[in-house]
């Protein structure tokens, strides 16, 4: 398999029938841009087709597994209906592409996992993550609904209570709060993160083939009922960036301040 045009992903194989998939922009912190949104959408046909893969590890480069998304991708969506079209199909492939994946794909979340690459993290099917690393759906922070992955994925995943609480309040999880909900598969320290991640991938690459994918296919009939649910979150995302809550939530982050979000600066009458 030709890697080479993923140039913000690199690739390794480690061992007999695993691929290292390393999200590779570390002196961004493995923020999102566009190019690795793109990459993010279209890998999982070429893992599918590599005969020399039977499971996935998928991690960051250096310190974090990926810090959000950049602020120029962000501008750019911003009242752009070409760029918002691209990232809703863009943002539905990332999710159903791993769902529908017939290798099993484990995700080793080091450091910050925020944001599109979230939605990788925690769409893998066997989640590891390091005790100390944190992650959040920053997604109302901005001005704009939780969208990409999490209406999909985090009430099947932690139930619906946790999924409110955290998505409504975009607080911080770290790895022995988010194993303790459920969200991920589990913990370790960090120092035994990515040992822990290829020991279950070589343990799977191992296995029958056949039956593993079976089972992941079947499992993940559960994800594919929750799409009506997934495409209306993506879809409310999306609008939420014609509105003027999103450019509010931006300048505030990029000015570093708390945003005074328009819409919540409405009144509305009632009749007493």
């Amino acid at each position: 398999m030709d890697w080479s045009k993923y140039d913000r992903l690199s690739f390794e194989y480690p061992s007999d029938g695993v691929l290292v998939i390393r999200i590779n922009r570390p002196e961004r912190k493995n923020a999102m841009d566009q190019q690795l949104h793109t990459q993010f959408a279209q890998v999982w046909h070429d893992v599918a087709a590599d005969p020399k893969t039977r499971a996935v590890v998928v991690t960051g480069q250096g310190e974090a597994f990926s810090a959000g998304g950049d602020f120029e991708m962000v501008e750019d969506t911003i009242g752009n209906y070409a760029t918002v079209k691209r990232l809703f199909q863009e943002a539905a492939d990332i999710v159903y592409n791993i769902t529908n994946c017939p290798k099993p794909v484990i995700s080793a979340i080091n450091g910050v996992a925020v944001g599109a690459g979230l939605a990788v993290a925690l769409m893998a099917d066997i989640s590891i993550m390091s005790e100390d690393a944190r992650l959040t759906d920053g997604h109302v922070k901005i001005g704009v609904a939780a969208g990409d992955h999490a209406a999909i994925i985090w009430p099947l995943l932690c139930g619906l209570a946790k999924a409110r609480y955290y998505l409504l309040t975009c607080e911080f999880i770290d790895g022995r709060e988010a194993e303790r909900i459920g969200l991920v598969s589990k913990s370790v320290p960090a120092e035994e993160l990515l040992p822990n991640a290829l020991k279950i991938a070589e343990r799977l690459a191992r296995g029958s083939a056949d039956a593993i994918s079976a089972t992941k296919r079947t499992l993940n009939h559960w994800v594919r009922d929750a799409g009506p649910i997934f495409e209306s979150s993506l879809a409310m995302e999306m609008l939420g960036f014609f509105s003027p809550d999103a450019r509010e939530g931006l300048d505030a982050m990029r000015e570093k301040r708390y945003p005074v979000f328009p819409s919540s600066r409405q009144t509305v009458g009632v009749d007493v």
